[in-house]
């Protein structure tokens, strides 16, 4: 494959690009690259979802490659081979596959392509392997046919290593990041309550932990500190968490999926992150560059974001989650300090153009773009 040297272009590839947190920072990551005169592509296996409006705005080309969840796989076998030929046509010098669907997908349609570099970012821990044992091997070997690999965080980088034998010369860590305006000010949202506001931001999905959430709100209720929880999102869980929500008798607001979720973290006495599993948690980010204080489960990625700078807690254990609530509730000048350390530590380590940055030098020691003039800044 010839690569046109005179501006280097990467293919990022993805399942889609919905509203899950892995999309969110794919998008931040094309609009940053594109920005620093990278010729940036981004081709979308299923679907091509809302992110993708945002990215054909700035000019940024989004392919959809006509793969189709469940189908027979001759129809995806045929989408296979047309991903190859894309990648022939476009020359990219550098592949970044994002989720695992890109990874079995992309990573050996790239090497079929003969395209210089390929990569990968490991978004994940072990959940997608719940009920697919047989996903573990094929996904070892599309992580072997990469040249290297991104973990979000230390416990994906651990989890790669130990679990899926990665070796770890092959993997570094990048952070996800925020951009800029997520540490602006902003008006709260106008959410009338009598009580402490608890928002929490995340897909209404099960392993996100929220009926441990709303327990922990109904414990408190009990104890003489009556809350209002706003659930920031929409997910499979949302009618489930309703019915909860009225058996408890718990003040329980559902804002939906919001574009912007500032306002809502500049209204949250309490930002909480309930989750059972979380690769990093791009909500505990958000809310750190809010100055917000956090209470969160002490599981994957968050520990390193939150420890000394927030409230960890067992997963699943609404008694844990009241307390730590209640800690933070009782105690507001050491949470704003909580609040504070958390922001200015967000501020040097996880704002998105830190992200693109740390991507592009890999990039360049990668393909040998360090000696070419090839980046416009």
């Amino acid at each position: 494959m010839t690569i046109d040297t005179a501006r280097p272009s990467v293919f990022l590839l993805i399942g889609q690009l919905g509203l899950g947190g892995a999309e969110y920072q794919v998008t931040l990551l094309a609009k940053g690259l594109l920005a620093q005169g990278v010729k940036v592509s981004v081709g979308v296996l299923f679907e091509r979802g809302p992110h993708a409006r945002t990215l054909s705005e700035l000019g940024i080309p989004v392919t959809h490659l006509g793969f189709q969840r469940g189908a027979k796989p001759v129809r995806n076998a045929a989408a296979f081979a047309g991903l190859v030929r894309h990648l022939r046509r476009e020359r990219p010098a550098i592949m970044h596959a994002h989720l695992p669907p890109a990874h079995l997908l992309g990573v050996p349609a790239a090497r079929l392509a003969g395209v210089p570099v390929v990569v990968a970012t490991l978004h994940t821990l072990d959940r997608y392997l719940r009920g697919r044992r047989w996903l573990a091997p094929v996904d070892r070997r599309a992580h072997k046919l990469c040249h290297h690999l991104f973990a979000v965080s230390a416990a994906v980088e651990r989890f790669a290593v130990g679990r899926m034998g990665v070796p770890a010369h092959l993997v570094q860590v990048v952070h996800n990041g925020v951009p800029g305006e997520a540490f602006a000010a902003v008006f709260p949202a106008d959410v009338q309550a009598d009580g402490p506001v608890l928002v929490s931001v995340g897909n209404l999905n099960a392993h996100k932990g929220h009926c441990h959430l709303l327990d922990a709100a109904a414990l408190l209720r009990n104890a003489g500190r009556p809350c209002t929880v706003v659930l920031v999102g929409d997910g499979p869980e949302r009618e489930r968490l309703r019915e909860q929500a009225a058996a408890l008798r718990v003040d329980v607001r559902f804002a939906g999926h919001q574009p912007d979720v500032r306002a809502w973290l500049a209204r949250a006495d309490v930002v909480v992150m309930p989750s059972l599993s979380e690769s990093l948690g791009i909500a505990a980010v958000e809310a750190m560059a809010a100055m917000r204080p956090v209470v969160a489960s002490e599981v994957g990625g968050l520990p390193e974001l939150l420890r000394y700078r927030g409230v960890l807690v067992p997963p699943a254990n609404a008694t844990a989650l009241a307390d730590g609530i209640a800690w933070v509730l009782a105690h507001p000048a050491q949470a704003r300090q909580l609040a504070l350390e958390a922001r200015i530590w967000s501020g040097t380590h996880l704002r998105a153009d830190a992200m693109v940055d740390t991507y592009l030098a890999a990039y360049r020691r990668l393909a040998g773009w360090e000696n070419t003039h090839a980046v416009a800044h």
